[in-house]
């Protein structure tokens, strides 16, 4: 007996975006940074760009995925690394679905890239903070750098919003080929 496994259109859109956010995520993970666990968080625009053109529910898969399979690619599956990396998008992809819901039911109100970029940012670092104080470092001095963390990924969320932003203006003005070839499938 032979079943056949059938795709969607979504399905093949996840993988797509899912695949380009890992190979920035590895990318990523080679640059040297000024604190432990601080990275410029360019997956996420691929995350953001899910979510503003596809939705909640694609940008969370695509989101997910990027670190399940980041980490096993990386070779960090199941370490401290892991548990923040999946602390923090679980806590994004929580923030960007309550902005959609919020946004989608009040007309009129959006937050749009730069909105979504800080949300996520804030949320991201917040997940990660608690879960290095709680599970790695319950010292109450570890709260002295939560301001400063915070402000580093407000900045980096609005520099990741502003890079959607250009990304989707780009693909809004006709020149969206990868996309597009996506889109047909």
């Amino acid at each position: 007996m032979s079943h056949t496994l059938q795709t969607t259109r979504e399905d093949h859109l996840v993988a797509w975006f899912t695949a380009l956010a890992i190979t920035i995520h590895i990318a990523e993970s080679a640059l040297p940074s000024p604190l432990p666990g601080v990275k410029p968080g360019l997956a996420n625009v691929i995350t953001l760009i899910v979510l503003c053109r596809f939705g909640w529910r694609l940008a969370a898969w695509v989101a997910l995925l990027r670190v399940l399979i980041g980490s096993v690619l990386l070779g960090t599956f199941l370490s401290p690394t892991f548990f923040l990396s999946a602390t923090g998008a679980l806590a994004s992809v929580a923030a960007l679905g309550l902005g959609w819901a919020i946004s989608r039911g009040l007309p009129g109100w959006a937050l749009g890239p730069l909105g979504y970029g800080l949300l996520a940012a804030l949320a991201h670092m917040t997940g990660q903070f608690w879960a290095a104080y709680t599970l790695f470092i319950p010292h109450p001095a570890l709260l002295h750098l939560y301001p400063p963390l915070m402000t580093l990924a407000a900045v980096l969320g609005l520099t990741g919003g502003i890079l959607t932003r250009s990304v989707l203006t780009r693909l809004n003005t006709g020149s969206d080929a990868p996309i597009s070839m996506s889109r047909q499938q």
